[in-house]
């Protein structure tokens, strides 16, 4: 039976097209019931402020650096959304006085736009972002190295190449609207795609790389960085890959509440409690990731009853 047309681009996969039955489930969940979805390899965490929320998605950053060493480095992957803990990080270095001279750390992703990556004047640059809430911020005796800084470029292989000889002891990240982490969407209905989306394991085989973004992320991109101006979001950009997630120890989702919905939060944690694996949620494919974490901040979970406003 064919699947589904997606309900908001049909000519992309998205979560519209998956099975009813599951995205009804998944509505039905309340909190209490999400909580219970944890099991051996993920693990459900919820936090009662916003405080303790980025300060503990902050402190992941510190646990990490601090394993690190010149004879065994150490870094982390992290995203531009959420970025309320980047302050926090610099705050941390700072106060505790850690040195960073033998840790690094991996930017998700970047606009791509003519050819080559955003430059960091472009105004939603993330390298921008990075430095400027961060690295920018941390006393100059203390900071990374700037060659331990690795940001996505167009020359891709670069990138690649600096997870080698390197140990990521996590990689964060926010879930977007097309319940994506960095900007691994689900793919066009197109080719050999046409009829069903790539398996997990076929998916599972992209590395760093440009993507054509859903239109579905270039509306949450326009609404959270952008003041709703569609026109200034780039419609492609460079990621870091499932083949660079999968060397990474553990990875840890934030949800604030802030950039996917009630329904998305909910989804994606049924889905990969029960192994439910599907590259039109590319979130999902993290089920077969040994060590997974989402992060909540209870008051952003909302509810995904019918409320006419």
């Amino acid at each position: 039976m064919p699947r589904k047309l997606s309900t908001i681009a049909p000519d992309w996969w998205d979560y519209t097209t998956i099975d009813d039955a599951l995205i009804a489930d998944a509505a039905r969940l309340t909190p209490e019931a999400m909580a219970g979805l944890s099991r051996p390899g993920f693990k459900v965490v919820f936090y009662d402020t916003l405080a303790e929320f980025y300060l503990a998605e902050a402190l992941e950053y510190i646990t990490a650096w601090r394993q690190s060493t010149p004879d065994n480095p150490v870094g982390i992957c992290g995203p531009i959304g959420p970025t309320e803990q980047l302050p926090l990080v610099a705050q941390l270095v700072n106060e505790l006085g850690l040195s960073l001279k033998s840790a690094h750390f991996w930017g998700m992703d970047e606009w791509f736009l003519d050819g080559k990556e955003a430059p960091v004047t472009h105004p939603l640059s993330f390298e921008r972002a990075d430095r400027e809430l961060c690295f920018d911020r941390i006393r100059p005796e203390l900071a990374m190295p700037d060659a331990h800084l690795h940001f996505p470029k167009a020359d891709l292989a670069r990138y690649a190449a600096s997870w080698r000889g390197v140990r990521c002891a996590v990689m964060q990240g926010g879930q977007g609207d097309t319940k994506h982490w960095a900007f691994n969407d689900p793919v066009k209905r197109e080719g050999a795609y046409r009829d069903a989306p790539p398996t997990p394991a076929e998916y599972r085989k992209l590395g760093t790389r440009v993507v054509d973004l859903h239109p579905v992320t270039l509306a949450q991109n326009a609404r959270t960085s952008g003041g709703g101006n569609i026109a200034l979001v780039p419609t492609r950009a460079l990621t870091v890959g499932p083949v660079e997630t999968w060397q990474a120890e553990k990875i840890s989702i934030w949800q604030a509440g802030a950039h996917d919905s009630p329904f998305g939060q909910r989804l994606t944690t049924l889905m990969i409690s029960q192994r439910i694996a599907d590259s039109a949620v590319p979130m999902s494919l993290l089920s077969d990731h040994p060590n997974v974490q989402f992060n909540f901040f209870r008051g952003g979970i909302g509810t995904c009853q019918v409320e006419m406003h």
